[in-house]
């Protein structure tokens, strides 16, 4: 075999093996890249049981309910309100908002055939829930569908409001409780089936035949009596 032909089989033998780690390096680099620099896509699912979705924009909170600085709901708070006057309905359940935000969800489809009989106050986490009306604090509950909530009885024993998926209660209250319209009772959050950064307060209010069976009644929508302020018979 003549120096030639030996001194190209040596080329290609050579060639053949800057070949194979060429394409080596460039799986192995390409493994570097997708796992250690490239920013991954994201995609965000909030599991929220009603049948369309729509989270709007979280509502501004006015600087007393939250520290701009560290980005976090102020809770060393006391809310003070001008006392009810002759005819005044009821107080908006969260701090800052304003009958125009509200939306009247109250018979919406929700999951497994339900109808919502409530409305959903949107509010971003952390901000103060306050009671609606003067009334008993008769129970504490956390479920699956709620989350942690409240239930208040009317000082009349004719209503019940149910406040849910709260982020907290309050630290300050406990079960038998008389609270006054306006106090803070918990906080806004996204517990229960609200969906994972959906916040706000679900609120209903239902007409109860037997105090002591507070759980059970018929429900009334909120929204005409947050929004034109109309009172409870």
């Amino acid at each position: 075999m003549s120096d030639a032909i030996r001194g190209a089989k040596r080329i290609l033998v050579a060639a053949y093996l800057i070949f194979l780690h060429v394409v080596a390096f460039y799986f192995l680099g390409e493994r570097i890249f997708t796992k250690y620099v490239q920013t991954p896509e994201i995609s965000e699912t909030i599991s929220d049981p009603t049948v369309v979705v729509q989270i709007p924009t979280p509502l501004p909170v006015p600087s007393l309910f939250y520290n701009s600085d560290t980005g976090e709901a102020n809770t060393n708070i006391t809310i003070v309100e001008t006392p009810p006057t002759q005819g005044a309905g009821l107080s908006i359940p969260v701090a800052g908002v304003k009958p125009e935000q509200l939306t009247d969800s109250f018979s919406d489809s929700r999951s497994v055939g339900r109808i919502h009989d409530a409305i959903d106050i949107m509010a971003p986490l952390g901000t103060p829930v306050i009671a609606t009306a003067d009334g008993e604090i008769v129970q504490f509950f956390d479920s699956e569908l709620g989350g942690i909530t409240i239930y208040q009885m009317s000082t009349d024993r004719k209503y019940v409001f149910y406040y849910a998926h709260l982020q907290k209660r309050a630290d300050d209250i406990k079960l038998g409780d008389v609270v006054q319209r306006g106090s803070i009772i918990g906080f806004v959050g996204d517990t229960g089936n609200a969906g994972a950064g959906n916040y706000h307060l679900h609120f209903s209010i239902a007409m109860v035949v037997d105090p002591k069976r507070y759980w059970e009644g018929t429900n009334i929508n909120p929204y005409p009596l947050l929004t034109n302020r109309g009172v409870l018979n």
